[in-house]
């Protein structure tokens, strides 16, 4: 049976980009749609050049049943947060429990919760002067960055190491496993 998935956008959307190439040609997968909150991200083009519906939404509509019951009909598998920044609505937690996965530019539970995304999180990483950081792939629950992991992918932090430096070291482990983290989440 085909396999449906919303992707969740507010950025550039390399995420979305490599998620998408790797379930091209996949016949047991399908996007069904973006879902984007910034009018001013780069997703938005990604998303018209790789041919998937996008859906605009504002902070109001999100928060709303109405988009909770408008993704229910679109009879979603699995809903990913690629780089996802407004927290999720309890109702659309209910409607798709253990549904939603998210992807977190560390090691959770270190350097999670509100605030802790992008850049913020490698600025404290390295100021904290870890050994190791990495990614962690989890399912979504009420609490910022809290829910069940899926998977972690580590990555050493070098002498000197900078927070643009880990952040390029992040964006290769994000490439190389959410998209195969999210077949395996579809196949259970």
């Amino acid at each position: 049976m085909m396999k449906r998935l919303s992707i969740f956008v507010s950025g550039n959307g390399t995420n979305l980009q490599r998620i998408a190439e790797y379930f091209k040609g996949n016949n047991d997968v399908e996007i069904v749609n973006v879902v984007c909150n910034n009018p001013k991200a780069y997703s938005i083009e990604r998303a018209k050049n790789l041919g998937i519906p996008l859906r605009m939404i504002t902070k109001a509509e999100f928060n709303s049943p109405e988009f909770t019951e408008e993704m229910r009909s679109l009879n979603l598998d699995l809903i990913v947060l690629a780089g996802f920044l407004w927290k999720i609505p309890a109702s659309l937690i209910q409607a798709y429990p253990r549904q939603i996965v998210n992807i977190h530019p560390a090691l959770l539970p270190k350097y999670g919760g509100k605030g802790f995304y992008g850049e913020h999180v490698h600025e404290a990483v390295v100021a904290a002067k870890e050994q190791f950081s990495g990614i962690t792939i989890h399912y979504v629950n009420e609490i910022y960055d809290s829910g069940e992991i899926i998977l972690q992918a580590y990555t050493a932090l070098e002498p000197g190491e900078t927070p643009d430096s880990l952040a390029a070291k992040i964006h290769k482990l994000e490439q190389a496993y959410f998209p195969v983290a999210i077949e395996q989440v579809l196949k259970h």
